[in-house]
């Protein structure tokens, strides 16, 4: 079983570090909402087909509501606006700023009617995770940097962050399915027509024409909703039931550690002193915010941090 387990987590570092990667080579020729439509869509028929197969019941009427309230939260909100972010910033620095997502969920937690609220750990941790965040978007003077990062895609990403905490929360006293991977297909079907819309109403598809889609493109989008999607799921719900939660949590450190080496080697992001500092200060705080909270706030961080992975 340890050999098992160890096998499905290597995965998920691997596969989900490498799905930011996978959105910057989709989005080169494929507008990111829409690619996040296409994406979500197969890969929850694709789970909604096989969890009904495997004798799952669909989702009742109130359920069908409560996915899509919680979808278009974490993919629309959450996933589409790390896919939209990806034309300005770096895979790599969206992964590292991503990575914070547990962060809030601990204030979302704090400010929730009935939540836990925070140990004067967890607030230490915040206070050192935030000043990573700092260091990783604030003034390239303050940095040292000798690049700017675009403030647009720092905005959408620290706001994706919030969007995902929010919908994680709601999830937690929402009427959803039995089966988590019915409830994450039913999630990725509603969230992929809020992508559609928003990708209709931005006017993003005015213009563009499929048939100029490249290769890689194309192979980014398969890549994301065969291993990134149902891959990823598949061996993240199996450690969910077969391994510490303490064990599991670590694919938020690994994550984007990942996610910037990929993105050194494929996409020729600049490996800066401040990212390397802002990696180490950010996963350091998220680790020990962790290893200080509560088991029930530890696995739902770990079961929240999925911006970019769904």
């Amino acid at each position: 079983m340890k050999t098992k387990i160890w096998i499905a987590l290597i995965a998920l570092y691997i596969v989900w570090g490498s799905t930011y990667l996978g959105i910057k080579v989709a989005i080169e020729t494929i507008p990111p909402f829409f690619h996040g439509a296409i994406r979500f869509l197969i890969s929850g028929l694709i789970l909604i087909a096989w969890q009904k197969g495997a004798g799952q019941a669909m989702p009742t009427r109130k359920q069908w509501i409560s996915t899509a309230i919680i979808g278009n939260f974490l993919l629309l909100g959450g996933n589409g606006l790390v896919s939209w972010a990806e034309q300005f910033i770096p895979s790599g620095i969206a992964a590292l700023i991503i990575a914070s997502v547990p962060m809030v969920l601990v204030l979302a937690e704090a400010i929730r009617p009935g939540g836990v609220k925070p140990t004067w750990q967890a607030i230490t941790g915040l206070a050192i995770g935030f000043v990573g965040i700092f260091i990783l978007v604030g003034p390239a003077e303050f940095s040292g940097s000798e690049s700017k990062l675009n403030p647009f895609g720092v905005a959408a990403l620290l706001s994706a962050t919030v969007l995902w905490a929010a919908g994680s929360t709601y999830s937690k006293t929402a009427d959803l399915p039995k089966s988590s991977l019915m409830t994450t297909g039913a999630e990725m079907l509603m969230g992929s027509i809020g992508l559609l819309v928003v990708s209709v109403v931005t006017g993003e598809l005015n213009g563009w024409n499929p048939a100029e889609v490249s290769t890689r493109s194309l192979v980014g989008l398969v890549y994301l909703i065969t291993i990134g999607s149902i891959i990823g799921f598949g061996s993240y719900i199996w450690l969910l039931q077969n391994a510490p939660i303490s064990l599991v949590a670590t694919y938020a450190y690994v994550n984007p550690i990942v996610a910037v080496i990929l993105g050194y080697f494929f996409a020729n992001e600049v490996l800066e002193p401040r990212i390397w500092l802002a990696t180490v200060i950010i996963i350091g705080a998220v680790m020990f915010i962790n290893s200080k909270s509560k088991p029930k706030v530890v696995k739902e961080a770990s079961e929240a941090a999925l911006p970019g992975k769904s």
